[in-house]
């Protein structure tokens, strides 16, 4: 009767297994599965336990059974009792973080330049029951889903963009991920694209934009160079115009406290001879001194005429200077009966100086 009820219950390949499982042994043990792996998870364990009533889960398993063909229950891990024949190990997911790679594959951004592109997810199985019934194979959905994701999110990109915001296109990844993954009882830990291949026609149109901004900052270190170079020539001549200023001013007050000076002392010694020539015209005998001094400058300046210009002021009778210097004495003594021997002092002192 076991051998009839299991040949119902399992699959063709595995019913002598089965039988001979049921007859004898009453431990958890497990056999190759001729239907094979059900489910991505399980590509590393080629082969379903088989229940034998006593069975042992692994550490960070979990076993999907169905009984009479439905859905029973989740087997945690450690000792789990099940009935045999009646109930079947249907799935067996790994709780562990899971990597998948993405293949590569092309994708086209938003300036119209085709890229090749290839990354890795990592998942983790948060539903059993999910991951069971709610996809066929749904680490297989996920890498699909990645990459359309990917290609949909490079499109939203510009080129010179893409490297920039890598980081921003893996958390976009993730998070469309968990959206659409939320019915399958997956969640997406990460996303991270490994390479990103542009055509070589790219690449060099990128070196030589790359070589192209260099020679432009160059240039432009080279222009502000110059410029800082201007400012202080310009500034060291202002300061030099300001310097030489500052000493023409400095002199001029020096040459202007010098000619006060010098006229201070020209007028003291004026000051002293009219006081000289004053004392000199009351001494006696010091009139006719005088007269004499001014008959010598009358002939002098007379004897110095049409030297220095052509307009030439004579008197009525040059061929008698016996009448020339009479009349300067008469002038003489017109200016003196008038003035103080002061005033006759300074007369006689500024004619000296003529």
């Amino acid at each position: 009767p076991g051998a009839v009820m299991a040949s119902l219950l399992i699959p063709r390949g595995a019913r002598l297994v089965s039988v001979a499982r049921s007859v004898g042994v009453l431990a958890s043990s497990r056999v190759p599965a001729v239907v094979g792996v059900r489910h991505a998870s399980m590509r590393r364990r080629q082969a379903l336990p088989i229940n034998t009533g006593i069975n042992f889960v692994p550490q960070q398993e979990a076993w999907v059974v169905e009984r009479f063909g439905k859905f029973y229950e989740v087997l945690e891990p450690g000792l789990r009792f099940l009935i045999p024949f009646i109930d079947e190990i249907k799935y067996v997911h790994t709780l562990k973080e899971i990597v998948v790679e993405i293949p590569s594959q092309s994708a086209i951004t938003q300036d119209n330049v085709t890229l090749h592109l290839d990354g890795v997810l990592y998942m983790r199985i948060d539903d059993p029951y999910k991951a069971s019934y709610g996809v066929e194979d749904p680490l297989y959905a996920v890498s699909q889903l990645a990459q359309t994701t990917m290609r949909s999110e490079l499109g939203k990109l510009a080129l010179d963009i893409v490297f920039k915001e890598r980081g921003a296109l893996n958390e976009h990844i993730v998070d469309a991920i968990n959206l659409a993954s939320v019915p399958w009882g997956l969640s997406c830990l990460r996303c991270e694209i490994r390479d990103i291949m542009l055509p070589d026609k790219v690449v060099d149109d990128m070196q030589r934009q790359v070589s192209a901004e260099r020679k432009k900052r160059a240039a432009i270190l080279e222009s502000e160079g110059q410029r800082e170079a201007s400012i202080n020539v310009a500034t060291g001549s202002k300061q030099a115009t300001i310097l030489a200023s500052e000493g023409f001013r400095a002199q001029q007050a020096n040459a202007a406290l010098g000619e006060a000076d010098a006229i201070r002392a020209r007028a003291t010694a004026m000051a002293e001879s009219i006081q000289r020539i004053a004392q000199a015209i009351e001494a006696p005998g010091g009139r006719d001194a005088v007269s004499l001094h001014i008959a010598q400058q009358y002939v002098e300046a007379f004897s110095k005429l049409a030297k220095e210009n052509n307009t030439i002021l004579l008197p009525s009778n040059p061929s008698d200077p016996a009448s020339m210097v009479a009349q300067a004495l008469s002038i003489f003594k017109n200016i003196s009966s008038q003035q103080s021997p002061d005033g006759l002092a300074k007369a006689l002192a500024s004619d000296s100086k003529k």
